[in-house]
């Protein structure tokens, strides 16, 4: 458990640094699929970590505003064992979709959002709300976490 906020971002930052090095990679490498990393490329795995981002960052807009999040009651409706693979395949077909400078784009801009939202958000709606902060730890660290293997394998 984090005792303020700041400190969870800053373990946040830290954990997402190594995923940046996938900037560095050219148009044809974010494309080759990778066997190691779940038959994904770079480019997938950009949007999958992104696209949970994306999902959290939502989250914490309607937290800054007020003590309801509509998208948090609509993630937790999610039957997860018969809709998640789905949601991750639909997920992951958008943004192969998207141009390769809009991945780029969204891939320096949303985590960066996400931290900032969350520094206005009171932090008795996120960080000291068990369910709410467990949803932020597990779209970001956690799941940072999870796909560093994946990293390894694009990288290589």
């Amino acid at each position: 458990m984090y005792l303020d906020g700041f400190s969870f971002l800053e373990e946040e930052r830290d954990g997402w640094r190594p995923f940046e090095a996938l900037l560095d990679l050219t148009d044809e490498q974010l494309e080759r699929p990778v066997e190691a990393a779940h038959g994904w490329s770079g480019r997938d795995l950009m949007g999958h970590l992104v696209a949970w981002q994306a999902w959290v960052l939502q989250i914490a807009k309607e937290l800054a505003a007020g003590t309801a999040s509509p998208t948090w009651d609509r993630l937790h409706a999610l039957d997860w064992d018969k809709e998640g693979d789905d949601l991750n395949a639909r997920q992951v077909a958008e943004w192969r979709a998207l141009p390769f400078d809009e991945v780029r784009r969204r891939f320096r801009e949303v985590p960066g959002e996400l931290r900032g939202y969350l520094t206005v958000v009171p932090e008795t709606r996120w960080l000291k709300d068990p369910d709410r902060f467990r949803t932020f730890e597990n779209n970001t660290l956690g799941h940072y976490a999870e796909h560093e293997p994946d990293l390894r394998a694009v990288l290589e």
